[in-house]
């Protein structure tokens, strides 16, 4: 069984999260530069297994596309060409910012801490990740 991995894409920053591989828990891994994405999946996807990467999909309250679907549409197209046959599905993303920002200070994150958004970028990839592995489970 490999891994899954979870993306909050970004128009700068990207944040990368990955299971542990029984895919139980998510965990924030990194974050990359998102002209370097792709470069980056590519190495990652020679040295582990990754049954599946898990896309943050950002959708207003209302159900309609935000200004950022654009840009995650773009790379969601560019990623099916790179690894046409990996799995990549989307999770709702609505939230996760504000969730990240949550969980570090619940974690006693320090205050500085909490302001580098590469942070809350590589924590909302967990939460994202984290989401769609409890709706595996419930669909169970």
């Amino acid at each position: 069984m490999g891994r899954l991995m979870g993306i909050d894409y970004g128009q700068k920053r990207v944040g990368i999260a990955v299971s542990d591989p029984l895919q139980m828990i998510a965990s924030g891994l990194t974050t990359v530069k998102s002209h370097e994405l792709l470069s980056f999946l590519k190495d990652y996807f020679e040295k582990e297994q990754v049954d599946c990467v898990v896309l943050g999909y950002p959708l207003r309250l209302n159900n309609e596309d935000s200004e950022a679907l654009k840009y995650v549409k773009q790379f969601d197209t560019a990623f099916r060409r790179k690894f046409p046959k990996m799995k990549l599905v989307h999770e709702d993303e609505r939230y996760t910012s504000k969730m990240a920002v949550q969980a570090m200070i619940d974690g006693g994150m320090k205050k500085k801490d909490r302001r580098i958004k590469e942070n809350i970028d590589k924590i909302s990839a967990a939460i994202i990740l984290q989401s769609f592995m409890e709706g595996q489970v419930n669909k169970m």
